[in-house]
């Protein structure tokens, strides 16, 4: 089985920005310790602060794989673009969010990738991440 997790903006900065939302984990540690639990999967990762990159990897991946873990951070709620390269994809998708958007900031509440997407897991800490890749793996 091929996933691959795909981050959004600023989450490169996870271990180092808002700990008090997103905790003190780098996303690197966490991965290895994820990749470590699931050793029967083929687990990548991928992030990138630029729209168009995340668009392209989506377009590169999203016929071969088994499934897309995303979380879009800001992307969100603001791209239709990402919204479209998952809709064009046939790799199933599953939206992630460490914190819970819905207790935040009104402007994130709304989520353009959300409709287009198998699933979404919000709240959970980088926990939301093991949780979409646990689906994949039992289905």
């Amino acid at each position: 089985m091929k996933l691959l997790i795909i981050n959004g903006p600023n989450l490169n900065l996870l271990g180092k920005r808002e700990k008090n939302i997103y905790g003190g984990q780098s996303f690197e540690d966490y991965f290895s310790t994820l990749k470590g639990k699931y050793p029967e999967a083929n687990l990548t990762y991928f992030q990138s602060n630029s729209e168009s990159e995340i668009i392209d990897k989506i377009h590169e991946v999203g016929f071969e794989i088994d499934g897309i873990v995303i979380n879009a951070g800001a992307f969100t709620h603001t791209s239709v673009a990402i919204r479209d390269a998952i809709a064009g994809v046939t790799s199933p998708v599953i939206e992630v969010h460490i914190s819970n958007v819905h207790a935040r900031e009104e402007f994130r509440h709304k989520s353009y990738i959300s409709a287009v997407c198998k699933g979404v897991i919000a709240g959970f800490g980088l926990d939301s991440y093991r949780l979409a890749v646990d689906y994949f793996i039992k289905k």
